[in-house]
């Protein structure tokens, strides 16, 4: 009879277990976007190993006007790793240990979440690991915060049915955004926010509008700035929206939903005013529809930090669906 009492109780504690297991996978990460939580101790985080995880993860984000790290940082020592800081979405634990590892486990307290895990007999070891690893963590921390920011968008859209008749494709874009101005291959939405504005415009050229016989960054520029031109004036007269020259815009050559894409990011400014603020521009290679579609996100906001209204502009943009032509029914 003690015997069986005794195979209950064991059973009754494993079940348990796994019950509380599988609830801390169903639960939902918190915290701000961009934010990593690094998991070590004070000694390590004073000294080399953590001057190396504030260069590579809070440098500078690159296209902003004022400097800007990529995420922002809190720091806890080991023996914290557990209660409300197991549900931060990313977290990179790094312990001097006999065995070396680096993995990255994902959902391994909550959903959608990364666990970085870094380890070494030596800090020359570490250091190692995170060296190599840097741009992997940087990719996957970044790709998980642009699905969450899409999430969090997706609760809460606006109707796109004049942006899907006019260019075919679908983008999800969060309440507060209004149609400030259409035309027949051009549409700007704008949000008002407490101290300035976001704004996002859609076009589109022929498939040769980059101009090959200059640099694609001056073609994509030259385009962006006569755009401005035509239909982004601020309320004086001559106040058209250009790139601003004081600093070359950044250009990356990346893939948008399987197509060819050049990413520039870069200052804007209103032409004989004081207007400025960052912006981040897609030049789509829509061969399928012999076209280039432009996806541009720019804000103004002075003197408030940008990151995180250009992050959510970028996930806006990455968000698009690009809506099939319905085939021709055979006679």
């Amino acid at each position: 009879m003690k015997k069986a009492l005794f195979f209950v109780l064991i059973f009754s504690v494993f079940l348990q277990s796994c019950q509380f297991k599988n609830n801390k996978e169903k639960e939902k990460t918190t915290g701000k976007i961009n934010t990593i939580s690094v998991i070590i101790d004070d000694p390590l985080w004073n000294g080399e190993i953590g001057d190396t995880i504030r260069n590579k993860f809070a440098s500078p984000v690159i296209g902003l006007p004022q400097e800007e790290p990529l995420f922002t940082i809190n720091q806890f020592p080991v023996k914290l790793l557990e209660g409300y800081m197991i549900n931060s979405r990313n977290i990179i634990v790094i312990k001097k240990e006999s065995k070396n590892r680096f993995e990255i486990v994902e959902n391994e307290y909550a959903f959608p979440q990364n666990v970085i895990h870094i380890s070494g007999k030596t800090t020359p070891i570490i250091l190692d690991l995170i060296e190599k690893n840097a741009s992997t963590i940087i990719s996957k921390m970044r790709q998980t915060e642009i699905e969450e920011n899409q999430r969090a968008i997706d609760t809460a859209t606006i109707t796109t049915k004049k942006i899907n008749k006019k260019f075919r494709i679908d983008l999800k874009i969060p309440k507060g955004y209004n149609y400030v101005l259409e035309r027949r291959k051009f549409i700007w939405l704008k949000k008002e926010i407490t101290s300035g504005n976001t704004s996002i415009l859609i076009y589109q050229l022929p498939l040769g509008a980059i101009n090959r016989n200059l640099p694609v960054t001056q073609s994509i520029i030259r385009t962006r700035d006569s755009i401005g031109n035509l239909y982004i004036h601020g309320r004086a007269r001559n106040t058209q929206m250009v790139t601003e020259d004081s600093y070359a815009p950044y250009l990356f050559h990346i893939n948008i939903k399987g197509k060819e894409t050049y990413e520039t990011k870069g200052t804007w400014e209103l032409k004989n005013d004081f207007m400025s603020g960052p912006f981040i521009n897609y030049n789509i290679i829509d061969r399928a529809n012999k076209r280039i579609l432009v996806l541009e996100g720019f804000c103004y906001d002075p003197s408030k930090e940008k990151r995180d209204l250009m992050f959510e502009l970028e996930a806006i943009i990455k968000s698009v669906e690009f809506i099939k032509k319905p085939q021709k029914k055979k006679k």
